[in-house]
């Protein structure tokens, strides 16, 4: 989804600045690996909602740094990763965190439980793949069980967005729906490669009648990370009606994804306390909402 807070162009600098911050926090927290190949420009361009031109000079820094290197006809590799930052300590609290160091703790357990609400499930499906990896590959040990319930918008119902400023234009919703198929399908391939593994593993998705406000996991009923969606208008780039061979920017609303804050909330010894309040709070949410619109 939308990344940017501005329109692109304007503050060419701050945009520049925030897509090569994201980049290299994906280096970091191991989106893409060493040696992992980096998504091309175009599609980094429509996840962050910038243009192919701003995400080239974002490149082109992390290339200096000598984190990346382009070779034709091979595209772009992760060459070095940036040194992860140390976690916090225990008895602090931080103020926000990253799903992936909670998933690799998460995974270390014999049991492992994610609640997820979301819009896509695109950035669990990938620190999903990357512990299937790490298994596969005996570099990583296997948990006992793995349980995921996801909450997703219902793909029979057009959603406030992402979708065309021109609303009666259904052409964003449908990519977003061909996008949460996608992705629901990838789910299945992941629970039956973890089975393989001998993970006894459940999937199961739940798709509700709203537009999510907010993405939210809840890992292992003891962490969670929230974060709310912030609306963009931004241009995004579907096949034209009249040469479905060619692409046309539409005019279009989207949400923040790639890159936004998620603020981190732990389910505490004493259940008075701001944290255990919300985690509580928010887990009711959830299970609320599973059961009462539970197929």
């Amino acid at each position: 989804m939308a990344t940017s807070r501005t329109a692109d162009g304007g503050d060419r600098e701050s945009t520049q600045a925030r897509v090569e911050r994201v980049l290299r926090e994906q280096l970091e927290n191991g989106t893409y690996p060493l040696q992992a190949r980096v998504p091309p420009q175009r599609q980094l361009a429509d996840e962050f909602g910038v243009s192919r031109d701003t995400v080239q000079r974002a490149l082109a820094r992390l290339t200096e740094d000598g984190l990346i290197e382009t070779r034709r006809g091979s595209g772009t590799r992760v060459i070095r990763v940036p040194n992860s930052r140390p976690h916090p300590p225990q008895s602090r609290r931080p103020g926000s965190a990253s799903l992936k160091p909670l998933i690799e703790q998460a995974f270390q357990q014999a049991e492992v439980s994610l609640d997820v609400a979301t819009l896509t499930a695109e950035t669990l499906l990938r620190h999903l793949r990357n512990q299937h990896e790490l298994i596969a590959d005996e570099r990583a040990s296997a948990p006992e069980r793995l349980r995921v319930r996801m909450l997703l918008p219902r793909t029979t119902e057009r959603l406030a967005y992402p979708r065309a400023v021109q609303a009666e234009d259904p052409r964003i919703w449908e990519r977003w729906r061909a996008m949460v198929r996608e992705n629901g399908r990838r789910l299945e391939e992941l629970k039956a490669g973890f089975l393989g593994l001998g993970v006894e593993t459940s999937v199961d998705i739940q798709h509700i009648p709203m537009t999510p406000q907010f993405k939210l996991y809840v890992i292992n009923d003891e962490h969670m990370l929230f974060g709310p969606y912030s609306v963009v208008s931004r241009e995004i780039r579907v096949p034209r009606d009249d040469r479905p061979d060619e692409d046309e920017a539409v005019d279009s609303l989207d949400v923040l994804g790639l890159g936004s804050t998620l603020s981190y909330h732990r389910m505490e010894a004493d259940t008075g306390t701001h944290d255990s309040l919300f985690f509580e709070s928010m887990r009711e949410w959830f299970t609320s909402t599973w059961c009462h619109f539970h197929a």
